[in-house]
C-alpha cells in the first residue's frame, strides 16, 4: 500500500469518526506527515513537525494527540466533538487532570461515551484531548462524575 493510499484511507476513517472534513483537517494533502507502522505494516501513529496528530488503534478508531485536537477544532463547527470548560478547571485540565461533569459549560450534541473529544476553554483554546465517559446530555445534567478521561493535557506537551 502506498503512502498516498494510506493517507486517503486514514482521511476516510477520520471523516467517519469525526464528520465530513475531519480527514482533510487532520491530514492535509499539502503537508508532509510521518506514518509510523507496526511490524505488520499497519499504520500506528501519524505525526508532523508539531507533534502527534493521532494514533490508530486496533479497533479501527483514532485517539487524538494535542496537535490532532487543534486541527480538529479548526475544522469542525463549535462545539462538535468538544467539551467546553471555564476558568475554574482550565489549569487542571491543561495539566492532564480529568474533566468532571459539574465543570462542563458546553458540549457537542453528538458526543457519546467512548468518543474521542477535544477539551477546550470558553475562548476555544485547546486544553486537552481524551475519551468521553458520559453522553452530551449527561454531561450537561449531572453535577458529579467524570465527563472526560483526559489522555493528554496541552501543558504536558
Amino acid at each position: 500500500m502506498s503512502g498516498d493510499a494510506t493517507l486517503a484511507d486514514l482521511r476516510t476513517v477520520a471523516d467517519y469518526q469525526f464528520g465530513a472534513g475531519a480527514g482533510e483537517a487532520l491530514f492535509p494533502a499539502d503537508e508532509d506527515v510521518t506514518v509510523r507502522r507496526s511490524t505488520s505494516g499497519r499504520p500506528r501513529q501519524v505525526t508532523c513537525d508539531d507533534g502527534r496528530i493521532v494514533s490508530y488503534l486496533t479497533d479501527g478508531r483514532f485517539t487524538l494527540g494535542i496537535e490532532g485536537g487543534r486541527r480538529l477544532r479548526s475544522a469542525l463547527p463549535h462545539p462538535e466533538y468538544s467539551v467546553v470548560v471555564g476558568d475554574e478547571s482550565a489549569p487542571f485540565v491543561r495539566d492532564g487532570k480529568n474533566v468532571f461533569a459539574k465543570f462542563v459549560g458546553d458540549v457537542g450534541e453528538s458526543v457519546r461515551p467512548r468518543d474521542e473529544v477535544v477539551v477546550v476553554h470558553e475562548d476555544d483554546t485547546v486544553l486537552a484531548v481524551g475519551r468521553a465517559e458520559l453522553a452530551a446530555a449527561e454531561m450537561r445534567d449531572f453535577s458529579s462524575g467524570m465527563a472526560v478521561k483526559v489522555r493528554s493535557g496541552a501543558g504536558a506537551e
